[in-house]
């Protein structure tokens, strides 16, 4: 009897032995569900972005402490897998991330060494795109609404042209087939926009993103009108479905629900790349709740007009250096678009999940010609339109270059003017006109 339970024990304790490896490793498990897998840093003029790529949902907790400045970042049941010594060396607010000790186990605790001390929010991200799980961190600047705009040197009369490249950092935009990122194309091209519009005597420049960072929707808008612009343009580089579609196309909000397709297709990528990029309504920011009831209302009549109207001379243009998708203007509800006392237009360059188009729109030659048909178009409006007090409407006239088959008649009708103004403005002395001449065209009444 006493061998036999001697030998039970000793069959139990040989089970045990070799079972605790196995129940190790499941505890091991349990304890580790969760990994960080990346961690990317964005910095911005306004503020730094921290995303976190995780497994699962993140479960976490966090605090900041001061002397020195640090943000503490608990992640439950978490591994670490990614090297931290260099990610934020060239981050202007983040001295060093590393790790430290939590207080519970398997708990990954990262410690984020601050520059100075900042507003702070920290939200999750669900999958979305070619994202998985996230946990976001922004750090703002406490001082950002007075720094963040580089204000153009204003002489008397500018035009202050916004210029929004859609898109950047975490949000990449639309993805060529050959691994074009929307958010590169469109800030290349605004910056050649910046260029041609500084260059334009009565023009200047404020470019809402600068490098390669994300900025919130209803942010753009505000960062316009911090700015002083009297138009903004936004840049975009499209994708569909298929590779078919292809083109060029301009739109302009209105209150009107979506009626293509195409324009349903947009509106909903807009939605899904801000959630690739911020979580849109989760960041609530109270410096801007002033422009809740501006954001709101979509259009006034005469910033919708004047919309209309340089989408058209846009499309003009465009039409000359590639092929237009859609050949007048477009309507959509884009958050960007809704800022109701700043005329606005967006710019679709062209389709990068068309193959050809996508080659295109990384060729700098055709990225030079799309920025200036969009300059041209928004200049020759605000000529045949000028803002009161504005150097275009001191100028009183603006130029024409004689094309083949146009003769005075034709001008004077498109210019709603008598062939003796032209005439007059020139000091012709008889109808003939020479290809490539420069005209003045006198404003119409």
């Amino acid at each position: 009897m006493l061998k036999g339970v001697i030998r039970e024990q000793k069959i139990s304790l040989l089970i045990s032995f070799l079972l605790f490896p196995l129940l190790l490793g499941i505890t091991l498990q349990v304890k580790a569900a969760n990994s960080i897998d990346g961690i990317r840093v964005w910095p911005a003029p306004e503020n730094t972005r921290i995303v976190f790529d995780v497994k699962n949902k993140p479960e976490y907790k966090y605090f900041s402490l001061s002397n020195p400045n640090r943000l503490v970042i608990d992640f439950a049941n978490t591994k670490n897998s990614v090297a931290l010594k260099n990610l934020a060396e060239n981050d202007p607010r983040i001295r060093r991330i590393r790790t430290s000790t939590a207080k519970n186990k398997g708990t990954t605790r990262l410690v984020l060494e601050l520059v100075n001390s900042y507003q702070l929010t920290v939200f999750p991200l669900a999958p979305a795109g070619q994202y998985g799980n996230r946990l976001v961190i922004d750090l703002y600047d406490k001082n950002r609404s007075k720094t963040i705009i580089s204000k153009p040197k204003q002489n008397l009369g500018d035009i202050i042209i916004g210029i929004d490249a859609g898109h950047g950092g975490e949000d990449p935009g639309s993805i060529g087939h050959k691994g074009t990122y929307e958010k590169r194309v469109t800030l290349a091209i605004a910056k050649r926009l910046q260029k041609l519009i500084n260059q334009e005597k009565g023009m200047k420049a404020v470019m809402i993103r600068t490098g390669d960072y994300y900025v919130n929707l209803n942010r753009r808008t505000s960062l316009a009108r911090e700015g002083n612009v009297d138009f903004l343009v936004s840049i975009h580089a499209d994708a569909f479905r298929t590779p078919e579609p292809h083109g060029a196309s301009v739109w302009v909000v209105t209150k009107k629900r979506a009626e293509s397709e195409l324009a349903r297709w947009l509106l909903n990528r807009e939605e899904k790349s801000e959630l690739l990029g911020g979580g849109g309504g989760v960041i609530k920011n109270t410096s801007d709740s002033h422009l809740a009831l501006a954001l709101a209302d979509m259009s006034k009549e005469h910033s919708l007009g004047v919309s209309f109207g340089a989408a058209n001379n846009v499309i003009k243009e465009l039409k000359k250096i590639t092929k237009m998708h859609k050949k007048t203007p477009q309507s959509g509800n884009f958050a960007v678009l809704k800022s109701s006392d700043i005329p606005s237009i967006l710019v679709e360059t062209g389709f990068i999940s068309n193959h050809k188009e996508e080659k295109n729109l990384t060729w700098a030659k055709h990225q030079q010609r799309l920025a200036s048909a969009i300059h041209t178009g928004i200049k020759n409006y605000f000529l045949d339109n000028p803002l009161a007090g504005s150097y275009f409407a001191s100028i009183g006239y603006k130029k024409h270059k004689v094309r083949s088959g146009e003769s005075l008649s034709v001008l004077a009708q498109r210019y709603n003017i008598s062939i003796s103004q032209i005439k007059s403005a020139n000091n012709l002395k008889n109808n003939a006109l020479k290809i490539g001449q420069t005209l003045k065209i006198p404003r119409a009444g």
